[in-house]
């Protein structure tokens, strides 16, 4: 009989039930079947959030408090907005601007793992400079479709260090087209430490520059941070 059991979880893919079973303790049937669906929906979901985590691909982050103080938040938006995600649902942006060290990329990824955790929004992490060089290499390689097809399947798009490298002009030319393609579909939070007169730099054409941040400012929020660069303040303390 337990090769049987086994065999019907196996079959309908109940892995938890399947090794877990002849563990459960209860003083009804009723009980007993309470607690083995629960653990299994428990089990895949945490199976769930670690596949996603995984592709996400965020940068690990220390176990501090973020620190709003240093940040213009703009009026339409709030902390917590930010941080559970409201934006996602709404398909709007966020520009995050500031000098480096500032905590861009850290709210950046705060973010994407409340939205992975809360309500299991698919993420991707993406450095500007890594993810032109990923499209240069799929378009040569006659995979960029593939590759666009699975950023097309995002809820949310984190662009980081915009302004760090400035782009040649296929690699700006297709990060164009994925800006496109997030228009009005799904969410990009960006992170540069550019003005936006000053993106032109990164594009290289003030043509495609101005349709770029024309579908970006479109339904975004712009966050500004201030400060000196938290980094530089954390090594001083260490000295």
């Amino acid at each position: 009989m337990k090769e049987q059991i086994e065999a019907y979880a196996k079959r309908l893919k109940l892995s938890w039930i399947r090794e877990n079973f002849e563990s459960v303790k209860a003083e009804s049937h009723e009980e007993y079947l309470l607690k083995l669906f629960e653990k299994e929906v428990e089990n895949r979901e945490e199976r769930k959030v670690n596949l996603l985590l995984k592709q996400a691909q965020l940068p690990k982050t220390g176990d501090q408090p973020f620190q709003w103080e240093h940040i213009q938040i703009p009026q339409g938006i709030e902390r917590m907005n930010i941080l559970h995600g409201d934006f996602i649902h709404n398909k709007e942006n966020l520009i995050l601007y500031g000098g480096v060290g500032t905590g861009k990329t850290y709210l950046a990824t705060l973010l994407s793992l409340n939205a992975i955790h809360r309500f299991g929004s698919k993420v991707k992490f993406h450095t500007v400079a890594g993810l032109a060089n990923q499209l240069i290499e799929a378009n040569q390689n006659e995979s960029l479709p593939k590759l666009m097809k699975r950023l097309e399947k995002l809820d949310l798009l984190i662009l980081d260090e915009l302004g760090y490298i400035p782009l040649n002009k296929e690699g700006a030319e297709l990060l164009f087209q994925v800006i496109s393609m997030c228009y009005e579909s799904k969410s990009l939070v960006i992170t540069t430490n550019l003005q936006f007169g000053q993106w032109n730099h990164v594009f290289g054409d003030s043509i495609l520059t101005e349709a770029v941040i024309d579908r970006l400012i479109h339904h975004s929020h712009l966050l500004v941070f201030q400060g000196d660069s938290f980094r530089y303040k954390e090594a001083l303390l260490h000295q």
